[in-house]
């Protein structure tokens, strides 16, 4: 059964990891999926691996509908093209999935603060918690046309603890506050904000970083307690898919509490604790 038959949703940032998985289970659950990103078909960011014309590919592989936008969402008349676009071609806006991320194009160093670049803020917070605030704004008219309709924003989270990074724990805690007050001001539009937390996952960079594939993925020990981006997906299928959503309104979950919680195993099977470091 599609349980997302004739809803409309967006995933940023889903040209591979997490922004995939979660366009693919959407996809697969008969949503139609709009992906953003800014890698596309012969042009992939620092040539890494994964456009988001592969992912619709993927998505249109399991019989789904995918449409792939290159967006920059750290250029605001990027964004609100999108939007426009949904708009004009959907009338509307069910589930929209706030994943992009900047940091990928800057190595974290487990340095403190003040040995640390200022360009961590950028990558961070102007192309992280900027863009995925941007996004909210502007598709906001869109989704409070909706009787209801659901906001999720991927971040990090290990019940408070200091992640280890300053600027990675101050963007991630700052994602997991927005979607505390957006669901505060939206309560009344029955317009459900959740902040989502994946474990350690095999993302495409993962997998190339210990040159491996997925099918090999357990020869290396750092990623035993790894889980695949599809898990998450998964994890916001359930979300998308519950009738009563609006009652976790405002809070954030690990992806493994919410597999024990809606019955959900990753893609191999194994149900995958809740990550903590």
């Amino acid at each position: 059964m599609k349980s997302l038959k004739g809803k409309v949703a967006l995933v940023t940032g889903g040209s591979r990891g997490a922004g995939r998985g979660i366009a693919i289970e959407l996809g697969k659950a008969g949503a139609t999926v709009y992906i953003t990103g800014r890698s596309v078909k012969g042009a992939s960011t620092n040539q890494w691996p994964g456009t988001i014309d592969d992912t619709v590919s993927q998505i249109e592989a399991h019989g789904g509908k995918g449409i792939a936008i290159q967006c920059d969402h750290t250029h605001d008349s990027e964004t609100k093209a999108v939007i426009n676009k949904i708009r004009t071609e959907e009338g509307k806006l069910d589930v929209l999935v706030n994943n992009v991320w900047g940091a990928h194009d800057l190595s974290i160093d487990a340095k403190p603060f003040w040995d640390l670049s200022l360009q961590n803020w950028d990558t961070m917070f102007t192309a992280g918690v900027r863009a995925q605030l941007a996004t909210n704004y502007f598709a906001m008219p869109l989704l409070r046309e909706n009787n209801q309709a659901l906001i999720i924003h991927t971040t990090f989270w290990d019940d408070d603890k200091y992640i280890g990074h300053f600027y990675y724990d101050l963007a991630k805690h700052s994602l997991i506050r927005m979607a505390h007050g957006l669901a505060i001001e939206l309560k009344t539009d029955n317009i459900a904000v959740l902040a989502i937390s994946p474990g350690f996952m095999r993302t495409e960079l993962v997998l190339q970083y210990h040159e491996l594939d997925e099918k090999h993925w357990q020869e290396a020990e750092e990623l035993k307690r790894s889980e695949t981006p599809h898990y998450v997906g998964r994890g916001i299928l359930a979300l998308a898919s519950d009738p009563n959503v609006m009652e976790k309104s405002g809070k954030v979950f690990k992806v493994g509490d919410l597999a024990k919680e809606y019955q959900f195993s990753d893609i191999d099977g194994r149900y995958i604790p809740p990550f903590t470091l």
